[in-house]
Protein backbone atom coordinates (compact mmCIF):
# COMPACT_ATOMS: atom_id res chain seq x y z
CA UNK A 1 0.00 0.00 0.00
CA UNK A 2 1.71 3.61 -0.77
CA UNK A 3 1.52 6.33 0.89
CA UNK A 4 2.19 4.64 4.53
CA UNK A 5 4.33 6.78 6.77
CA UNK A 6 6.78 4.51 8.24
CA UNK A 7 8.70 5.20 11.54
CA UNK A 8 12.32 3.49 12.82
CA UNK A 9 13.96 3.66 16.22
CA UNK A 10 17.30 1.98 15.94
CA UNK A 11 18.11 -0.56 17.99
CA UNK A 12 19.20 -4.01 18.52
CA UNK A 13 19.46 -5.56 14.67
CA UNK A 14 18.99 -8.96 15.92
CA UNK A 15 16.24 -8.14 17.71
CA UNK A 16 13.77 -6.64 15.17
CA UNK A 17 10.05 -5.11 16.69
CA UNK A 18 7.01 -3.88 14.90
CA UNK A 19 4.69 -1.47 16.94
CA UNK A 20 1.08 -1.56 16.02
CA UNK A 21 -0.86 2.07 17.25
CA UNK A 22 -4.49 2.66 18.37
CA UNK A 23 -7.48 4.17 16.46
CA UNK A 24 -7.28 7.66 15.72
CA UNK A 25 -3.74 7.46 17.06
CA UNK A 26 -0.29 7.87 14.98
CA UNK A 27 3.11 5.61 15.54
CA UNK A 28 4.38 9.04 17.03
CA UNK A 29 3.73 7.67 20.48
CA UNK A 30 5.73 4.64 20.39
CA UNK A 31 8.85 6.94 20.62
CA UNK A 32 8.37 7.39 24.12
CA UNK A 33 8.63 3.84 24.22
CA UNK A 34 11.59 3.39 22.31
CA UNK A 35 13.49 5.92 24.60
CA UNK A 36 12.44 4.16 27.38
CA UNK A 37 13.84 0.79 26.09
CA UNK A 38 17.36 2.28 25.03
CA UNK A 39 18.27 0.38 22.02
CA UNK A 40 16.93 -3.82 23.22
CA UNK A 41 14.94 -3.64 20.20
CA UNK A 42 14.88 -2.30 16.88
CA UNK A 43 11.70 -0.69 16.83
CA UNK A 44 9.65 0.16 13.34
CA UNK A 45 5.98 1.25 13.64
CA UNK A 46 3.77 3.08 10.91
CA UNK A 47 0.87 5.47 10.58
CA UNK A 48 -1.99 3.37 10.11
CA UNK A 49 -3.89 5.06 7.00
CA UNK A 50 -6.20 8.11 7.57
CA UNK A 51 -3.25 8.55 10.43
CA UNK A 52 -0.60 10.25 11.12
CA UNK A 53 1.30 11.30 8.24
CA UNK A 54 0.05 8.44 6.43
CA UNK A 55 -2.20 9.34 3.34
CA UNK A 56 -5.94 9.13 3.74
CA UNK A 57 -7.92 5.92 3.47
CA UNK A 58 -10.27 5.32 1.29
CA UNK A 59 -11.89 2.12 0.62
CA UNK A 60 -12.72 0.27 -2.58
CA UNK A 61 -16.01 -1.78 -3.34
CA UNK A 62 -13.11 -4.79 -4.40
CA UNK A 63 -10.68 -3.90 -2.08
CA UNK A 64 -10.29 -4.89 1.69
CA UNK A 65 -11.96 -3.61 4.75
CA UNK A 66 -9.28 -1.47 7.14
CA UNK A 67 -8.79 -3.80 9.60
CA UNK A 68 -7.02 -6.43 6.69
CA UNK A 69 -5.52 -3.25 4.89
CA UNK A 70 -4.02 -2.70 7.81
CA UNK A 71 -3.26 -6.09 8.95
CA UNK A 72 -1.63 -6.63 5.53
CA UNK A 73 0.66 -3.28 6.18
CA UNK A 74 2.17 -4.81 9.14
CA UNK A 75 2.38 -8.07 7.62
CA UNK A 76 4.80 -6.23 5.07
CA UNK A 77 6.97 -5.46 7.62
CA UNK A 78 8.20 -9.00 8.74
CA UNK A 79 10.76 -10.51 7.13
CA UNK A 80 12.12 -12.83 10.47
CA UNK A 81 10.03 -13.88 13.52
CA UNK A 82 9.76 -10.94 15.77
CA UNK A 83 8.96 -9.13 18.98
CA UNK A 84 4.83 -7.81 18.24
CA UNK A 85 3.46 -4.79 20.30
CA UNK A 86 0.29 -3.95 19.99
CA UNK A 87 -2.10 -1.08 21.53
CA UNK A 88 -5.89 -1.26 20.91
CA UNK A 89 -6.79 -1.68 17.27
CA UNK A 90 -3.14 -2.42 17.15
CA UNK A 91 -3.49 -4.92 19.22
CA UNK A 92 -6.15 -6.58 17.10
CA UNK A 93 -4.26 -6.65 14.48
CA UNK A 94 -0.96 -7.82 16.15
CA UNK A 95 -3.42 -11.21 17.05
CA UNK A 96 -4.66 -11.57 13.76
CA UNK A 97 -1.03 -11.72 12.63
CA UNK A 98 0.15 -14.10 15.26
CA UNK A 99 -2.87 -16.60 15.04
CA UNK A 100 -2.51 -16.80 11.19
CA UNK A 101 1.39 -16.92 11.72
CA UNK A 102 2.76 -17.98 14.84
CA UNK A 103 5.95 -19.05 13.73
CA UNK A 104 6.48 -15.29 12.74
CA UNK A 105 6.24 -14.14 16.32
CA UNK A 106 8.82 -14.19 18.62
CA UNK A 107 6.90 -12.44 22.00
CA UNK A 108 3.23 -10.59 21.50
CA UNK A 109 2.11 -7.81 24.06
CA UNK A 110 -1.19 -7.60 24.00
CA UNK A 111 -2.10 -3.82 25.29
CA UNK A 112 -5.70 -2.84 25.88
CA UNK A 113 -7.01 -5.13 23.42
CA UNK A 114 -10.75 -4.25 22.07
CA UNK A 115 -11.79 -7.59 20.53
CA UNK A 116 -14.87 -7.31 21.72
CA UNK A 117 -16.64 -10.50 20.83
CA UNK A 118 -14.07 -12.22 22.77
CA UNK A 119 -16.06 -10.96 25.63
CA UNK A 120 -19.65 -9.62 24.44
CA UNK A 121 -20.88 -6.75 26.92
CA UNK A 122 -23.77 -4.76 27.00
CA UNK A 123 -22.53 -1.57 28.23
CA UNK A 124 -20.08 -2.15 25.22
CA UNK A 125 -23.54 -2.73 22.62
CA UNK A 126 -25.09 0.13 24.31
CA UNK A 127 -22.00 2.60 23.39
CA UNK A 128 -22.13 1.12 19.59
CA UNK A 129 -25.63 1.21 19.76
CA UNK A 130 -25.27 5.12 20.28
CA UNK A 131 -22.38 5.49 18.33
CA UNK A 132 -24.45 3.99 15.11
CA UNK A 133 -27.26 6.58 15.41
CA UNK A 134 -25.39 9.40 15.75
CA UNK A 135 -23.58 8.15 12.30
CA UNK A 136 -27.00 7.44 10.77
CA UNK A 137 -28.37 11.07 11.68
CA UNK A 138 -25.01 12.49 10.38
CA UNK A 139 -23.88 13.46 14.17
CA UNK A 140 -20.25 13.33 13.31
CA UNK A 141 -18.84 15.08 15.59
CA UNK A 142 -21.16 13.55 18.62
CA UNK A 143 -20.08 10.14 17.73
CA UNK A 144 -16.28 11.23 17.80
CA UNK A 145 -17.09 12.71 21.17
CA UNK A 146 -18.75 9.67 22.55
CA UNK A 147 -15.94 7.70 21.32
CA UNK A 148 -13.31 9.22 22.35
CA UNK A 149 -14.47 10.23 26.26
CA UNK A 150 -14.61 6.53 26.46
CA UNK A 151 -11.10 5.85 24.60
CA UNK A 152 -9.42 8.58 24.42
CA UNK A 153 -6.61 9.90 27.00
CA UNK A 154 -8.73 13.19 27.55
CA UNK A 155 -12.44 14.39 27.10
CA UNK A 156 -12.99 15.56 22.92
CA UNK A 157 -14.13 18.87 24.35
CA UNK A 158 -10.66 19.80 25.90
CA UNK A 159 -8.86 19.00 23.09
CA UNK A 160 -7.91 21.82 20.32
CA UNK A 161 -10.25 22.49 17.67
CA UNK A 162 -7.79 21.00 14.82
CA UNK A 163 -7.83 17.49 16.93
CA UNK A 164 -11.37 17.44 17.20
CA UNK A 165 -11.77 17.59 13.16
CA UNK A 166 -9.39 15.13 12.86
CA UNK A 167 -11.17 12.71 14.89
CA UNK A 168 -14.61 13.68 13.53
CA UNK A 169 -12.97 12.68 10.30
CA UNK A 170 -11.81 9.72 11.20
CA UNK A 171 -14.91 8.59 13.37
CA UNK A 172 -15.83 6.33 10.24
CA UNK A 173 -13.04 4.15 10.68
CA UNK A 174 -14.46 3.39 13.51
CA UNK A 175 -17.37 2.36 12.13
CA UNK A 176 -15.57 0.20 9.48
CA UNK A 177 -13.81 -2.18 11.95
CA UNK A 178 -17.06 -2.87 13.77
CA UNK A 179 -17.85 -6.25 12.11
CA UNK A 180 -13.97 -7.35 13.08
CA UNK A 181 -13.43 -5.89 16.58
CA UNK A 182 -17.19 -7.17 17.61
CA UNK A 183 -18.07 -10.08 15.57
CA UNK A 184 -14.75 -11.47 14.94
CA UNK A 185 -15.32 -11.27 10.52
CA UNK A 186 -11.37 -12.09 10.79
CA UNK A 187 -12.42 -15.16 12.51
CA UNK A 188 -9.29 -14.28 15.04
CA UNK A 189 -11.04 -16.71 17.74
CA UNK A 190 -11.15 -19.87 15.29
CA UNK A 191 -10.92 -23.13 17.02
CA UNK A 192 -7.40 -23.79 18.19
CA UNK A 193 -5.90 -20.47 16.80
CA UNK A 194 -4.92 -18.28 19.84
CA UNK A 195 -3.76 -21.84 21.36
CA UNK A 196 -1.40 -22.07 18.26
CA UNK A 197 0.91 -19.11 19.60
CA UNK A 198 3.41 -20.70 21.61
CA UNK A 199 5.03 -17.08 21.59
CA UNK A 200 5.19 -15.43 25.09
CA UNK A 201 2.04 -13.08 25.64
CA UNK A 202 1.83 -10.27 28.07
CA UNK A 203 -1.69 -8.25 28.03
CA UNK A 204 -1.74 -5.38 29.55
CA UNK A 205 -4.99 -3.38 31.04
CA UNK A 206 -5.31 -0.24 32.60
CA UNK A 207 -7.08 -0.20 35.90
CA UNK A 208 -9.45 2.39 34.86
CA UNK A 209 -10.42 1.14 31.59
CA UNK A 210 -13.97 0.10 31.00
CA UNK A 211 -14.84 -3.43 32.50
CA UNK A 212 -15.15 -4.83 28.82
CA UNK A 213 -11.08 -4.57 28.58
CA UNK A 214 -10.77 -6.81 31.88
CA UNK A 215 -13.29 -8.60 30.48
CA UNK A 216 -11.81 -9.56 27.07
CA UNK A 217 -8.38 -9.99 28.69
CA UNK A 218 -9.70 -12.79 30.87
CA UNK A 219 -10.91 -14.54 28.13
CA UNK A 220 -8.02 -14.08 25.41
CA UNK A 221 -5.62 -15.37 28.22
CA UNK A 222 -7.30 -18.36 29.55
CA UNK A 223 -6.60 -19.80 25.63
CA UNK A 224 -2.85 -18.62 25.47
CA UNK A 225 -0.17 -21.40 26.48
CA UNK A 226 2.23 -18.93 27.77
CA UNK A 227 0.91 -15.96 28.93
CA UNK A 228 1.21 -13.34 31.51
CA UNK A 229 -0.83 -10.50 32.77
CA UNK A 230 -0.79 -6.90 34.38
CA UNK A 231 -2.47 -3.75 35.11
CA UNK A 232 -1.41 -0.58 35.24
CA UNK A 233 -2.65 1.33 38.51
CA UNK A 234 -4.43 4.54 37.81
CA UNK A 235 -4.48 4.26 33.93
CA UNK A 236 -7.26 4.36 30.94
CA UNK A 237 -6.60 3.03 28.17
CA UNK A 238 -4.74 5.58 26.50
CA UNK A 239 -1.83 4.00 28.65
CA UNK A 240 1.05 3.93 25.92
CA UNK A 241 0.77 7.58 26.19
CA UNK A 242 -0.16 8.85 29.48
CA UNK A 243 1.91 6.27 31.15
CA UNK A 244 5.20 5.04 29.33
CA UNK A 245 7.48 4.25 31.92
CA UNK A 246 5.06 1.55 33.07
CA UNK A 247 4.33 0.63 29.33
CA UNK A 248 8.07 -0.08 28.60
CA UNK A 249 8.74 -2.02 31.53
CA UNK A 250 6.27 -4.18 31.16
CA UNK A 251 7.11 -4.81 26.93
CA UNK A 252 10.79 -5.04 28.65
CA UNK A 253 9.71 -8.06 31.22
CA UNK A 254 8.04 -10.03 27.94
CA UNK A 255 10.81 -9.19 25.91
CA UNK A 256 12.78 -10.87 29.04
CA UNK A 257 10.94 -13.84 28.15
CA UNK A 258 11.18 -14.63 24.96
Amino acid sequence: MTGIHKRHWAGDKDRPALALHCMMGSAAYWGAIAKRLDGRVDLMGFDMPGHGRSSSWTPRPDGPDFHTAVTRVAASFIERPLDLIGHSLGATVALRIAVAAPDAVRSLTLIEPVLFAAAPDAEQEARDKVMSEHMIHGRTSDAARGFIDIWGAQPFDTLPPSAQRAMTNQIGLVIDTDETLAKDRANILREGGLESIDAPVLIVAGERSPTVIHRIADALAARFADVGRAVVPNAGHMLPLTHPDQTADLIGLNLDRA
